[in-house]
């Protein structure tokens, strides 16, 4: 499917001293990252990411075989009006997601909804929209898949880095994104990220409907 697509990469400190990377080596928690960043495939090809100080955005000038500079320190709006999830599975999300999906689309002036929903189906261009322009991105956890489907070490952990680097928010319902402690090399997980209020809003649903199911964190 002609649409734009990306590369995600992140990198950390080796724990073993010597010799070939150990499964030790690349099961560290999101907030032991050195860096991380994406190249986002498209009109223009662009690569983004953070060495811990800020997020900054480089376009290649064909022309000349460089990334130049384009988008110095990057912020994501503390908000926006944009939702990004695959509608289509709504009878199969938890019961918080369903509700802020309902939430997002009431008309509300004071809180600038209804909200516009925008999904690519492509986690980096999905992503780098609502960053720029104030989103949340949801791929939450379902009854066919648990744990998400999205994978922790390689694709959430190095957004959630640039995210918080510029300002937003990576949950996995629960806490920080970069908290979560990977146990396997492909772990899924479910991840809710962009604009800062935004995934605080949808973490105030998902910890309202699991109060209301008595149910309580693991």
């Amino acid at each position: 499917v002609n649409v734009s697509i990306g590369t995600i990469f992140s990198i950390y400190r080796r724990i073993s001293f010597t010799g070939s990377a150990t499964l030790e080596d690349f099961l560290q928690k999101g907030h032991e990252q050195v860096a991380s960043g994406y190249v986002i495939y498209g009109s223009s090809t662009m690569l983004v990411y953070t060495t811990g100080h800020g997020v900054n955005g480089f376009t290649l000038d064909p022309s000349i075989g460089e990334f130049c500079l384009s988008h110095a320190n990057i912020t994501i709006p503390e908000s926006g009006n944009i939702y990004s999830i695959n509608e289509g599975n709504y009878v199969h999300f938890p019961d918080g997601v369903k509700k802020y999906i309902k939430y997002c689309q009431e008309a509300d002036s004071p809180t600038n909804r209804p909200y516009t929903s925008r999904y690519i189906g492509s986690l980096v261009a999905d992503f780098h929209r609502n960053m720029l322009k104030g989103g949340i991105y949801i791929y939450p956890e379902t009854a066919k898949s648990p744990k998400g489907k999205l994978r922790l070490l390689y694709e959430c952990n190095p957004l959630a880095f640039i995210a918080e680097q510029a300002g937003g928010k990576a949950s996995n319902g629960f806490k920080r994104i970069m908290e979560v402690d990977p146990k396997e090399l492909h772990q899924r997980c479910p991840l809710y990220i962009g604009s800062r209020l935004m995934v605080e809003d949808v973490e105030k649903f998902l910890e309202a409907s699991r109060e209301s199911a008595g149910l309580a964190q693991s």
